[in-house]
């Protein structure tokens, strides 16, 4: 592969650290974000998603390390880096004495755009986030998924080059969530989108790559797939029985050695196995059960993130 085929980072983070008194948000965290991409940050509650996106949209600034935006220091470049980007944080922060579309064409007025050009595009924004027949009306009217969809249709008037998205669809419903997404993934490539989000199910459609934090560090790394490898060789079975007397046999397979866990709800029962090769076992033991079929179950982005952070609830 040649130099000019190689990646270009649009985020690069060097052992960023920020501390308040004794306590460190994030502990000499580095990474890398392709330009294009949809990257995605996931982390329980509290582990330094919402500082590390503070620091980068120069909101914050760093104890120790340092990290560009498209080649431009966070520390000595914070103005033009502000030009760049898009931010939608999860805070609202929507003027409340402005309408709908006034909210909007005060932000691209601020980043400078030319009237003909920022009207078409709040036109085509406020279409898009179902908000064009509520323009006129002031954001303390909307529910707060409206308020949120305006939030992030603002964060794009300008068309930035790199969108930080922080949990940008808490409190959508579901057509709402769904709409947003759309609009993100149309926008893969035009620009580079760093988002954190508490529904796996959406990183684990949207993002190109994952990164896992816990305490301020980044604990993992990589597409779906590769975190999806990085757990145990412990494989899920779950095996479906025709019959009625099911209890016996779910003692059965829970007193075996390689079973790790087993749960039943109905018909079904799901089994956690040391190593596939155990099936062999559990297809022995089983001979003349009622078995209707046995099916291998997909490890979800939400196991590998219940694997590297615990399940403990955060505050």
């Amino acid at each position: 592969m040649g130099c000019s085929d190689m990646p270009v980072p649009s985020i690069i983070i060097n052992s960023l650290t920020k501390s308040y008194g004794g306590l460190t948000a994030l502990d000499s965290f580095s990474l890398e974000v392709e330009q294009g991409a949809i990257f995605g940050l996931l982390g329980p509650n509290g582990a330094g998603k919402t500082t590390l996106i503070r620091i980068l949209t120069t909101l914050m600034r760093q104890s120790a390390g340092d990290a560009s935006i498209e080649g431009l220091d966070i520390l000595r470049s914070g103005r033009d880096i502000r030009r760049m980007i898009g931010v939608v944080s999860q805070e609202n922060s929507l003027d409340r004495y402005l309408t709908a579309r006034e909210n909007l064409e005060l932000h691209a007025r601020l980043h400078g755009m030319e009237k003909q050009l920022y009207k078409s595009r709040i036109d085509n924004l406020l279409e898009l986030m179902g908000l064009a027949g509520r323009q006129l009306d002031f954001p303390d009217t909307f529910s707060g998924g409206m308020q949120r969809r305006l939030v992030i249709a603002r964060a794009l008037v300008h068309q930035p080059q790199v969108l930080f998205l922080d949990e940008p669809t808490t409190g959508l419903d579901p057509q709402s969530r769904r709409a947003v997404w759309e609009y993100v993934r149309s926008l893969a490539g035009s620009m580079t989108i760093f988002l954190t989000t508490h529904y796996l199910e959406e990183a684990e459609q949207l993002c190109d790559r994952i990164a896992i934090m816990d305490h301020g560090r980044l604990i993992a790394l990589g597409s779906t797939q590769e975190l999806k490898e990085r757990l145990s060789g412990a494989t899920v079975y779950e095996i479906e029985f025709s019959g009625q007397d099911i209890d016996r046999y779910v003692v059965l397979l829970g007193s075996m050695p390689c079973v790790i866990d087993i749960k039943q709800a109905g018909s079904k029962v799901t089994l956690t196995l040391e190593c596939w090769e155990c099936l062999s076992e559990i297809v022995t033991s089983l001979n003349g059960a009622p078995v209707r079929r046995i099916s291998l179950l997909e490890r979800t982005l939400e196991d590998v993130f219940i694997s590297l952070t615990g399940e403990k609830v955060r505050e």
